[in-house]
């Protein structure tokens, strides 16, 4: 049994859409981490710790744990609090180019591989009017850096250097892979 330890509509997406079966189940955990811990570690650290805390629960089964961060010029851009904040980061992220970092990491048994995957995205520049008929929208409320690629977000996008399911927030193609080594390669 395959479980993806998140409660993330878009990511159970991309497993529905990549034909895999599994039960969604959010691990419960501290995203706390040390301040001026790089974007890498973090990412990476979250989602160990979520994948970790599922994996007691189900010691015989597959999971799959992610972490989604978006940053600009050193700065993260989580999950903005308020319609307010969430105009401010659109507003820093027009007309620039940000990375975004996904941390996965997927324990079977006694196997363990955690990565993470980062891609570079460059918004157009914005109007004022653009950014709050967006945030109108409520789109943006439940995402790192305000906006969602696979929405309306995507009418900013100029272009993307990279996999464009990690900035969704599930780099498929390179968890595939893990997964399939994972599972046919013996104990």
């Amino acid at each position: 049994m395959l479980y993806l330890a998140s409660s993330s509509p878009r990511r159970s997406e991309i497993l529905k859409m990549a034909g895999y079966e599994f039960t969604a189940e959010p691990a419960n955990v501290s995203e706390t981490v040390l301040r001026g811990t790089p974007p890498i570690q973090i990412v990476e650290q979250l989602s160990a710790r979520k994948a970790e805390t599922l994996a007691k629960l189900h010691p015989d089964d597959t999971i799959l744990a992610a972490d989604t961060i978006v940053v600009f010029k050193g700065r993260i851009l989580g999950k903005p609090k308020d319609m307010e904040m969430a105009k401010a980061m659109l507003k820093v992220l027009s007309g620039n180019v940000h990375q975004v970092y996904t941390g996965y990491t997927v324990i079977y048994g006694k196997k363990f591989y955690c990565s993470h995957e980062v891609t570079s995205v460059e918004f157009y520049p914005l109007t004022q009017k653009e950014i709050e008929d967006y945030v109108a929208t409520g789109e943006p409320l439940d995402k790192a850096g305000s906006y969602g690629i696979q929405g309306r977000g995507a009418l900013f996008v100029k272009r993307i250097n990279g996999d464009f399911y990690n900035v969704v927030g599930l780099p498929i193609a390179k968890i595939n892979r893990i997964l399939q080594s994972m599972w046919n390669r013996k104990e």
